[in-house]
């Protein structure tokens, strides 16, 4: 799994023109799911995402988690984080999860992860046409994948 989190003032997923999900201070959380990805993966990043300290304490350090700051989350599905673009100009996504593999763990990414956070989530529609806006905040934007965890 491969993510790319961005602290956001605000942010709203819409579809068709219709607000899906929307936040104030919070999370947005573009997720890329490939065919080796699995549960242990799911728990690690979940785990991992709802303690990073990258919310201002009183001095201005980033030294807050989202739970510490109250913050909401917004997950998306995005493939195009699994893409590679080792040969030519054009993209490919071999290595992003077809939908029967992914949308299984999206929906256990996102359920966990909400029961970190201790409140439910937004989210995207997976494999439907969004529309993502957001405020980046600092700006703060961090990748991890599961696969260098080390």
């Amino acid at each position: 799994m491969r993510v790319v989190i961005q602290r956001v003032k605000n942010a709203s997923v819409s579809i068709e023109g219709r607000i899906k999900s929307q936040i104030d201070t919070g999370l947005l959380v573009l997720l890329g799911i490939e065919e080796a990805d699995n549960q242990e993966d799911i728990d690690w990043l979940c785990r991992k995402i709802v303690a990073l300290r990258v919310f201002d304490d009183e001095m201005g350090v980033m030294n807050r988690s989202i739970v510490d700051a109250r913050g909401d989350i917004i997950v998306v599905s995005q493939f195009t984080l699994m893409s590679s673009t080792k040969k030519g100009n054009r993209p490919s996504y071999i290595r992003a999860a077809r939908p029967e593999k992914a949308i299984p763990l999206y929906e256990a990414f996102c359920k966990h992860i909400a029961d970190l956070l201790g409140k439910p989530i937004g989210t995207g529609e997976f494999g439907a046409d969004m529309q993502v806006s957001l405020i980046n905040d600092g700006p703060v934007t961090i990748c991890i994948d599961t696969k260098n965890k080390e």
